[in-house]
C-alpha cells in the first residue's frame, strides 16, 4: 500500500511554506491542500487541527501531525534521506535550541513590532535586533546553519529570509537590512538563491501585499 502523504497550508504562511521546504530537500511527494485561513478554513482543516485550528498540518497515512517544528522533526525522523538534523546528539540538541529561538525570539519580536507604534514599537524593533544579534554571533563565518547544504535551522529559518524583509517593507521599520547583521545577510542571500527554497517561497512583493490588505492591527 503506497503511502499517502498531505500537507494542509496557507501560502502566506512561513510555518507552511517550511513543511514544504522539508518535503521538497529530501524529495519527498506529496498532495497539497491550500487554506483559505482569512475566510474560510475547510472542515478537514478544523478535524486534524481540532485545538489550534491553523496551518500548517502533516497528515501521514490518514494520522495528522500539528505545529511546523514537530513536523520537520517528524518528516526527519520518518524519511531519512538527506537528513535535516545533525547526527551527533549534542549538535541535533544546538539545532533545536536555535529552530526554537527563532520562533520564540525573533518572529515574536518581529511581529510586536509590525503591531506598534511609538515607543512600544522601538523596544520591539530593539529585541528583534538582539535576537537577531544572537543568531549572527551563532551562525559566524559558516555559509549555512546547517554546514554545506541547507538543515533545520536554515529550514525554519525560511522566515528570516521571506518574511522578515516583507514586513520591515510593509511597517515601515528596519532590522534586518543595513550593516549590522552581514553574517546572517550573506546566509540570506545563500539560502534565497537555493533552487528549491526559490521554488517554495513566495516573492516578497506578493507577501507584503497580502499583509497590506489583511494584517490589520
Amino acid at each position: 500500500m503506497a503511502e499517502q502523504l498531505q500537507v494542509f497550508g496557507f501560502w502566506e504562511s512561513a510555518f507552511s511554506r517550511r513543511v514544504e521546504l522539508a518535503l521538497k530537500l529530501k524529495g519527498i511527494e506529496y498532495q497539497y491542500f491550500e487554506e483559505d485561513l482569512p475566510h474560510n478554513k475547510s472542515h478537514l482543516l478544523l478535524q486534524y487541527n481540532p485545538i489550534h485550528k491553523k496551518v500548517p498540518v502533516l497528515v501521514h497515512n490518514g494520522n495528522p501531525i500539528s505545529e511546523s517544528l514537530v513536523i520537520l522533526e517528524y518528516i526527519d525522523e520518518n524519511w531519512k534521506t538527506n537528513p535535516l538534523l545533525p547526527q551527533h546528539p549534542h549538535d541535533r540538541a544546538v539545532a533545536r535550541f536555535w529552530a526554537k529561538f527563532i520562533d520564540d525570539k525573533v518572529v515574536v519580536a518581529v511581529v510586536k513590532a509590525a503591531g506598534s507604534k511609538g515607543e512600544e514599537r522601538e523596544k520591539a524593533v530593539e529585541e528583534t535586533g538582539e535576537a537577531l544579534g544572537a543568531l549572527e554571533k551563532e551562525l559566524g563565518s559558516r555559509t549555512l546553519f546547517g554546514g554545506e547544504r541547507v538543515g533545520f535551522v536554515d529550514v525554519v529559518g525560511s522566515v528570516i529570509v521571506g518574511w522578515v524583509p516583507a514586513i520591515e517593507e510593509c511597517f515601515g521599520f528596519e532590522v534586518l537590512r543595513g550593516n549590522k547583521f552581514p553574517n546572517l545577510m550573506k546566509w540570506s542571500e545563500e539560502v534565497a538563491k537555493h533552487g528549491v527554497v526559490k521554488e517554495i517561497l513566495p516573492p516578497k512583493h506578493e507577501i507584503v501585499a497580502f499583509m497590506e490588505a489583511n494584517w490589520k492591527f
